[in-house]
């Protein structure tokens, strides 16, 4: 008999988080090894929810094997703190009203989402089911919400640390996505025992993420239907969110109104996504005339390869201050499709340190603008050149050899049967 795996996922499919995407993938590969079930809201990535999630206490539905419990959550606006703290809340409290309703499980998976809360769940989840727990922490909290400063109120910032300390402690494998992930968790228990831990790497999954050639129809309807066609594409694709300084970068982007590249193609900025920072970068546009950005809605998971290839050179950008404390997992869709890579990153972070082991992209500190622009410059001169498309085909090499969706997930069902 199998035994039983839960997995707390604030999101799950179909909302298109990057972080619920990984937990489908988690889940779906671990099933033949496990009976798993996932606790997650219904979906409202958007902040919208369907009129058929608004009626019941929770909701059951299987997908691809996997047994799903939807809580409901209020509605909000990603503009709207209160309104965001609300949903979180509510899914906190609700998952747990789920939770004492289950039986006995042997293993509890949680990640760091939602900030602090999800460890908290997941230690919940552990006494209440008997079982051991697995923390994987894609991103460190507080300490992001204080790099971006997002709340400022310091008794609450140390309130939060402690909570998640906890849960840190209470966990039988603590999994970071990072090698600069491990340094801050060794950070905060300096001089004290360091909880279990380990390092598995997210991914993209290459079997329906991989690179294709630039007249398929798909990538030509992409261009075609946002005005990129015959363009040089630097695009953004993601969260549009407060952790990547897009309000800087936009900056640099002014600079290149009316630029050609070397092969005479114009250029265009696609920012594709939606966020908390979207509004100002659409207004900083519309202010500003930049006829060279363009802003395209989230694609659908069976889009996204469209979308990824259609580009020349892709972001992979983080906020001052992230370093250790948030992975950008955007990195493996970009090497997913063999494209290079323009960081604006921290020296040391792990994405950082793929894009120089592999010889993939340029990258510049996060705030250092002049250097983000002479990046820019380098790619616009190489349009078309065999230099610049060979970085992107070592990322894709690398990927395949080491950073697969299969290779990462069997990483995750040895450590949780080595438990």
């Amino acid at each position: 008999m199998k035994k039983k795996l839960l997995i707390y996922a604030h999101y799950y499919a179909p909302d298109v988080a990057s972080t619920g995407q990984i937990l489908q993938d988690q889940a779906e590969g671990m099933k033949d090894k496990f009976d798993v079930t996932v606790i997650c809201t219904v979906p409202s990535y958007t902040g919208t929810i369907d009129q058929k999630y608004r009626e019941k206490k929770f909701y059951k539905e299987q997908i691809n094997g996997v047994n799903v419990i939807r809580v409901p959550v209020p509605e909000f606006s990603k503009n709207s703190k209160v309104s965001r703290i609300k949903n979180l809340l509510a899914y906190f409290f609700n998952a747990r009203k789920v939770t004492k309703k289950l039986g006995h499980y042997d293993y509890v998976f949680t990640i760091s989402q939602p900030p602090i809360m999800g460890g908290m769940l997941g230690v919940y989840g552990k006494k209440k089911l008997g079982a051991k727990l697995i923390y994987c922490i894609q991103d460190f909290n507080p300490e992001q919400i204080e790099a971006t400063g997002y709340i400022k109120l310091k008794p609450l910032m140390s309130i939060a640390r402690m909570l998640d300390n906890r849960s840190c402690r209470e966990s039988d494998l603590v999994i970071t996505v990072g090698r600069d992930l491990v340094e801050t968790l060794k950070t905060r228990f300096a001089g004290k025992p360091i909880p279990n831990h380990t390092v598995i790497n997210n991914w993209i999954d290459e079997k329906n993420i991989y690179p294709l050639e630039i007249d398929n129809p798909g990538v030509i309807e992409f261009k075609e239907k946002y005005g990129l066609k015959n363009k040089f594409i630097i695009m953004y694709s993601g969260n549009i969110g407060l952790y990547y300084d897009l309000e800087g970068i936009i900056k640099v982007i002014e600079k290149f109104k009316d630029v050609k590249t070397s092969d005479g193609r114009d250029v265009i900025f696609a920012f594709v996504g939606a966020g908390s920072v979207l509004d100002k970068l659409v207004k900083y546009k519309n202010e500003h005339k930049m006829d060279n950005t363009v802003f395209i809605p989230y694609q659908e998971k069976n889009k996204l390869i469209y979308s990824l290839n259609a580009a020349d050179v892709h972001w992979c950008v983080n906020a001052k201050g992230i370093k250790g404390v948030s992975c950008p997992s955007k990195f493996y869709g970009i090497a997913g499709v063999g494209k290079p890579t323009i960081g604006v990153l921290e020296k040391g972070s792990e994405i950082e340190m793929l894009i120089d082991e592999i010889g993939c992209g340029l990258v510049s500190e996060p705030g250092d603008y002049e250097k983000v622009e002479e990046n820019i410059k380098w790619f616009l001169n190489k349009a078309g050149n065999s230099e610049s498309a060979e970085m992107g085909k070592r990322g894709h090499r690398y990927l395949i050899e080491y950073l697969t969706k299969d290779i990462s997930i069997k990483k995750y069902i040895n450590s949780i049967e080595h438990l």
